[in-house]
């Protein structure tokens, strides 16, 4: 009797729990058993383990096999088991050295001929063998993604043959190539847009400070074009928060490739469920909250989302995080994102433009509205007001400043902030923002004249303050003055919309 050891990773959501195969040889008739709660793939193994090590010239032991998934009580899924599996039966069998598997960890799917294929969750595994000082083999197809763990041992192969023969010391694996440095890469600017001044300003108020921002207006004037440029002026994401990111999307089968170090953007259609939006299934995976975690999640056409879909983002725009629960595992995905909305004034769009176009009544316009919760819009920081572009406008060529101009901008301006409580302005809670956001005598009575004629709520009153914070840090500023408080007011156009009928207002400008 023969007993080989092989440590591999289980995938259960962004961590990366150890598991380890024990795979005993024994008398008896032949047969190939695998417990520890495998899933169909998993089972499917056998077939695949026994066709690779015979077409790569291994003998493939007339024994009883038994392989055993440690810990037991954990669920395994997925083809990621296949190259531990078959180690550990010829370590079993004396083919290979047993005493050189302890300092590695293996994953990868076995192909019938012996080829290794790329898995999915390669980034989480990385890590977790980085943080226990553990030398990481897997397919030459996770390469890229492996790479990006910078304080990982990292080993590819081709397939079984080139991982035997690194364990018999013959030819010995090469680790991947690590990627350079480079700016993050956006084919589109904030150059492109024409006119649009409180919208422009607006954006670079929500990338300073990580604000949430709603546009409406009428179609066609921008709202999207807009929305879809905020990454670019937003600071670049340092290597600890692109690891992160990558991580995410390598457990949701996204490849992350050249674009790493880009801010993530989702746009989710309004027909997606709940679960798409929060993550879930059988064995829960990240959804589109966490897809755009440290970036931007864009909700076009708000009001046409189903309610029940949108109130599931309430929780994670506070926490910056979200949990799912299943019968088989609960799971914490990070979910902190910009939220950035799009809608229309009312259901046919054409209210306050100008035109006289707008056909609708009170109360279809109300029940649209309605459709977005007051508690949602409560957590949203900046409300524009988007207007058509007159003609002549549009005939100009843009002569807006480049996102490459304004994210220096924002970026002095997110120093100062971190420098200051090391967090964006939008994160500021309880006395932090009794610290930070400290009023004088005008600013605070000017605050609660707004509260009262407003109806805002706390929360409201608390993201006027994070925005009348922000504004200050842009203008360098230490203490927070009438004016940036107004400024922020000024920002809070559905709010005022339902104490009066919504009208733009021009930049900045507030009647409080």
């Amino acid at each position: 009797m023969s007993l080989a050891i092989v440590y591999t990773r289980a995938q259960l959501g962004i961590e990366s729990p150890l598991v380890t195969v024990e795979t005993h040889l024994s008398g008896g008739l032949p047969g190939f058993t695998i417990v520890g709660l495998p899933e169909a793939a998993v089972k499917e193994s056998k077939d695949r383990v026994r066709s690779a090590l015979l077409n790569s010239h291994f003998e493939f032991p007339q024994q009883r096999i038994t392989v055993n998934l440690a810990p037991a009580d954990l669920p395994k899924e997925g083809g990621r088991y296949d190259l531990a599996i078959a180690l550990g039966i010829l370590a079993a069998s004396g083919q290979i050295p047993d005493q050189t598997l302890e300092n590695y960890e293996f994953i990868g799917e076995l192909a019938l001929s012996g080829d290794l294929r790329r898995i999915r969750g390669a980034i989480p595994v990385a890590i977790a063998c980085g943080n226990e000082n553990r030398t990481l083999v897997l397919p030459s197809e996770n390469a890229a993604e492996a790479a990006l763990s910078k304080k990982t041992d990292v080993l590819i192969a081709p397939n079984l043959l080139s991982v035997c023969a690194h364990l018999h010391q013959r030819e010995p694996l090469t680790p991947p190539e690590k990627p350079l440095s480079h700016e993050a890469f956006y084919p589109i600017d904030m150059a492109d847009v024409k006119g649009q001044a409180q919208a422009r300003r607006a954006l670079e108020i929500a990338a300073s400070g990580g604000h949430n921002l709603l546009f409406y207006g009428p179609p066609g004037t921008g709202k999207s074009m807009l929305a879809s440029r905020l990454p670019t002026i937003m600071p670049p994401l340092n290597d600890d928060e692109a690891l992160e990111v990558a991580a995410i999307k390598s457990v949701s089968s996204h490849s992350s490739g050249g674009d790493w170090l880009a801010r993530p953007f989702r746009s989710p259609h309004h027909t997606s469920s709940g679960v798409a939006l929060v993550g879930g299934g059988t064995h829960p995976r990240p959804g589109e909250i966490s897809l755009s975690h440290k970036g931007v999640l864009f909700l076009d056409e708000l009001p046409e989302f189903p309610r029940q879909v949108l109130e599931v983002l309430r929780e994670p725009l506070e926490s910056g995080k979200i949990c799912v629960s299943r019968a088989s595992a609960q799971v914490e995905f990070p979910a902190r994102f910009q939220l950035i909305a799009a809608m229309n004034p009312c259901p046919c769009g054409f209210l306050n433009d100008g035109t006289g176009r707008c056909r609708c009544t009170p109360q279809q316009i109300s029940r649209y509205r309605d459709k977005i919760s007051g508690p949602l819009l409560d957590r949203i920081d900046l409300q524009i007001h988007v207007a058509s572009i007159p003609l002549e406008e549009l005939q100009k060529k843009a002569e807006g400043e480049s996102s490459c101009t304004i994210r220096k901008r924002v970026m002095r301006t997110r120093a100062r902030q971190l420098m200051r409580q090391g967090k964006p302005n939008a994160e500021l809670q309880g006395k932090e923002l009794t610290r930070y956001c400290d009023l004088g005598k005008q600013e605070a009575q000017l605050l609660a004249t707004a509260l009262q004629r407003l109806h805002l709520s706390a929360r409201a009153y608390d993201r006027v303050l994070r925005v009348a914070r922000t504004i200050a840090d842009m203008n360098e500023c230490d203490k927070i003055s009438t004016v940036h408080v107004s400024e922020a007011l000024g920002y809070r156009n559905l709010d005022r919309a339902n104490v009066e009928p919504m009208k733009p207002r021009p930049l900045g400008v507030s009647e409080y």
